[in-house]
């Protein structure tokens, strides 16, 4: 299973956090194309500065809500929801997903994320479900 690839490490490595870029819902539509281009090269510089000191594991730019779907399955029944999500008024823009020493180096690193300026960047330890 993919999750416990992420998620078992030994004790002596480095921990694994999420750093969520949490965006205003239409946001991006603000720009200009230029605008656009400019803080995603910020933001893949970024990420490459990660992975030049060894601690990106992915990152990935979102498409918006508009083009996803929600998916519950209860039971036999799935019911699926396409985009946008009227009840939200943020989503996920994308994501790093960074291995450090601890949550203090991965709040300063979210703190020096551009997205940081335009967006909220949530981060989140990377830990089984069954752990509170």
């Amino acid at each position: 299973m993919w999750w416990k690839s992420l998620s078992m490490r030994n004790e002596d490595t480095a921990m694994r956090y999420m750093l969520m870029i949490v965006e205003p819902r239409g946001q991006r539509d603000t720009r200009s194309e230029d605008e656009g281009r400019a803080l995603y090269a910020e933001m893949v510089e970024f990420g490459q500065g990660l992975a030049a000191r060894g601690q990106l594991v992915a990152s990935e730019s979102l498409r918006p809500d508009s083009h996803g779907v929600r998916v519950q399955r209860r039971g036999e029944a799935s019911a699926l929801v396409d985009g946008p999500f009227a009840e939200a008024r943020e989503m996920v823009g994308g994501f790093y997903l960074i291995e450090c020493a601890n949550r203090d180096e991965a709040v300063r690193i979210a703190e020096n994320c551009p997205a940081a300026r335009f967006a909220t960047v949530e981060v989140r330890e990377c830990a089984p479900c069954y752990v509170n």
